[in-house]
């Protein structure tokens, strides 16, 4: 896998495709809590505790596919939220059996009024001002002349904030300059070519749905550049090589940890404290597959919860991933949802007919982790076409030497924001 990493996010999430309860909505020590005017509680009106649960459970069955893919070796760097939100788009239009897959695989119900209230907060809150520069934004790309149906495109503006813009597909050159260029301008000019002309079909591509979301960070305890020296990381083959190496060591600052049997779990939090980076590196004897084997949505949480504030030595190497472009239906053929790129597809839910499924879903990602923080980005294209004819105070060492996993997490919603793991340093 190709590199890049720290200071920034960013993630952008693309898809071509083709009255309930009034609720209200409280922020209470971070989080989000939603209840129905009857007073229902979200588990009532829901099929999960929590919605956070529906994205954070996606990111792990995802990741998991993902990296125990033989093709995947080496550094990898994804955004979980960027591909759940734009499935989660496709999905307000489907229905039968393709909306029943798809349910099975975003852990979400459809029509469910408490997950729209839940998308709208996160996305208002992922655009407010604070220390850390974070925003997001939304577009649907219809064919000039192709007709949405209104209600579909009323829940994507109400609840996802996505604007309407017709492109003409019969010119893929053209179509693709102007979504990438969108796409570039979300982003920070740092995901270019999300949607390569090849991808559109002139005659049959309907519709472009994009989602991008870039972030910008500070370390809220900064690493010293001049503490930053080589020293040897293992990666998987078992080679050893010099890696410049960021140190923060013999401070009294503390940080939230804890640790298990087979791994230790560092939190570093961005300057605001709202995102922060986790890192789970493995303990001698294990690796990376034990890591994903022991981790999903509940042992996250729970590992979360066990952390306490101790006094760390930390060795985190600098680094740098810039994938290519991640096919990614397969994973989401193995996860659960084959349907929906199928000829039985049914996305009627997006223009009243059942002429619509997803030919390609593809991602890129980009991220940098250097003394000052993060940058990073993300897009997800999710590609429809239309059918043919039809606790202890004792000093902590936690040194990165070896491969690890991290996560970038909005703490205040609960969410994983990116996710990737750390082969090798260099590239």
């Amino acid at each position: 896998m190709n590199e890049k990493a720290i200071g920034a996010a960013i993630i952008c999430s693309i898809i071509i495709t083709a009255g309930f309860f009034v609720l209200t909505t409280n922020f209470e020590n971070g989080n989000i809590e939603i209840t129905s005017s009857e007073n229902e509680t979200l588990s009532e009106v829901g099929n999960i505790t929590s919605f956070d649960e529906a994205v954070n459970a996606f990111a792990f069955n995802f990741y998991n596919k993902f990296y125990n893919d033989p093709e995947n070796s080496g550094n990898i760097f994804l955004s979980p939220y960027s591909i759940f939100t734009a499935l989660a788009m496709t999905y307000e239009g489907a229905k039968n059996l393709t909306a029943e897959e798809m349910a099975s695989v975003l852990n979400i119900e459809q029509d469910n009024e408490s997950f729209h209230e839940y998308m709208h907060m996160l996305y208002e809150q992922l655009n407010e001002n604070s220390e850390y520069n974070i925003s997001t934004a939304n577009a649907l790309w219809p064919r000039v002349g192709y007709q949405l149906l209104q209600d579909y495109i009323n829940v994507i503006e109400t609840y996802y904030g996505g604007e309407v813009s017709e492109v003409d597909y019969s010119n893929p050159e053209k179509a693709a300059e102007i979504i990438n260029s969108w796409v570039e301008n979300q982003t920070n000019n740092l995901i270019h070519n999300l949607v390569p002309p090849s991808t559109i079909n002139p005659f049959l591509t309907m519709l472009i749905l994009t989602n991008a979301i870039y972030f910008k960070g500070t370390w809220e305890i900064q690493f010293d550049e001049d503490n930053t020296t080589d020293r040897p990381f293992t990666i998987s083959s078992g080679e050893t090589i010099n890696v410049p190496t960021m140190c923060l060591t013999n401070t009294q600052d503390v940080f939230n940890y804890t640790e298990t049997n087979e791994m230790q779990i560092l939190e570093l939090p961005y300057s605001g404290g709202e995102i922060s980076m986790l890192i789970f590196l493995p303990r001698e004897g294990y690796d990376l597959s034990n890591v994903l084997e022991y981790l999903d949505k509940d042992t996250f949480s729970d590992l979360i919860e066990s952390m306490n504030q101790r006094e760390v030595d930390i060795y985190l190497p600098k680094f740098k991933i810039e994938t290519p472009l991640y096919k990614l239906k397969d994973y989401l053929i193995d996860l659960g949802m084959p349907t929906a790129f199928s000829d039985n597809a049914d996305f009627s839910g997006i223009n009243g007919n059942k002429d619509l499924f997803i030919s390609k879903v593809l991602h890129k990602a980009f991220i940098e982790v250097n003394e000052e923080g993060t940058e990073a980005a993300a897009a997800t294209a999710v590609i429809m076409d239309k059918r043919y004819g039809g606790g202890s105070s004792s000093m902590v060492t936690f040194d990165c030497d070896h491969p690890f996993l991290f996560t970038i997490y909005h703490k205040a919603t609960n969410t994983i924001l990116f996710m990737g793991n750390v082969d090798n340093p260099l590239g």
